[in-house]
């Protein structure tokens, strides 16, 4: 009896200090993963940081994710569905999802990439740490059956908003800031680049966005999916850049450029380079 007394202090005991601990609302957009999705979620049951919801807006699917989501649902209650009754995107998806945080942090899972299990913990520390409001971090590349390509993303150390205009240096898997509940940010309707437009928006309101330069992730190359065909980029960035970001036509196609070329000159290092 004794035991059982002691057991059931220490259980009360975690329970008080989770709670005391920051919410991290964790946004993930999901159409048709059935594939991938179970692998996504498993990634984030096994963080060392338990105080989290998992918001997973199903895209209208018409494969087997909303089942395979479902079921994880009904065995943890911080993972959270909303259901579109018809498909609207992955920014309106997004959006959806970050109505619905509670969470003072928000954090970005795509449906088919991989958090390791220290992402949350190490990630917020160095936040608090160096009072940063704003965080993204290293990750590596990964192909369909999750097998290392040897390819890794760099960072840099400080990000602002006009850094960020020349290149998108955030990997959206890693990324997680500061939310304000009261005034939270939405992204673009844009079919593609709506990460990128979301995160532009939530520059101009930061202070001090750093990258933390270890790897925390894991991004999936995935064959003919949207995010890979270069020409679909192509109208959504311009787009972006002239009605959200506001630059003229020759700025938008400027900043096309120097996105491409830091991307193709910089942004990742192969495995055993120094």
């Amino acid at each position: 009896m004794r035991q059982c007394l002691e057991v059931e202090k220490v259980d009360r005991k975690q329970a008080g200090e989770a709670a005391s601990l920051p919410l991290i609302s964790i946004i993930t957009p999901c159409y048709n993963s059935e594939q991938y999705i179970a692998k996504t979620i498993e990634s984030v049951l096994a963080q060392t940081y338990t105080n989290w919801e998992m918001l997973i807006t199903d895209d209208c699917s018409t494969d087997r994710s909303l089942e395979i989501v479902q079921s994880f649902a009904k065995e943890d209650k911080r993972i959270k569905i909303i259901r579109h009754e018809q498909n609207c995107g992955t920014a309106k998806a997004r959006n959806t999802a970050i109505e619905a945080s509670q969470g003072e942090y928000l954090a970005f899972l795509d449906s088919d990439d991989l958090w390791l299990p220290q992402k949350l913990e190490k990630q917020l520390s160095f936040m608090q740490k160096e009072s940063c409001d704003f965080c993204f971090a290293r990750y590596e590349h990964i192909d369909e059956k999750g097998n290392p390509l040897g390819k890794t993303a760099k960072i840099i150390k400080k990000l602002t908003y006009k850094q960020m205009m020349l290149h998108c240096f955030t990997g959206c898997l890693t990324v997680m800031y500061k939310q304000d509940l009261n005034n939270k940010i939405y992204s673009p309707d844009l079919r593609n680049c709506n990460d990128y437009a979301l995160f532009l928006k939530v520059l101009k309101h930061k202070k001090n966005a750093m990258g933390y330069n270890e790897n925390l992730a894991k991004y999936r190359i995935v064959k003919n999916s949207l995010s890979r065909n270069k020409m679909n980029k192509l109208p959504s960035f311009i787009e972006m850049m002239t009605k959200h970001e506001k630059q003229n036509i020759l700025s938008a196609y400027f900043l096309l450029f120097t996105n491409q070329f830091i991307k193709v000159v910089w942004k990742y290092e192969k495995k055993g380079a120094s």
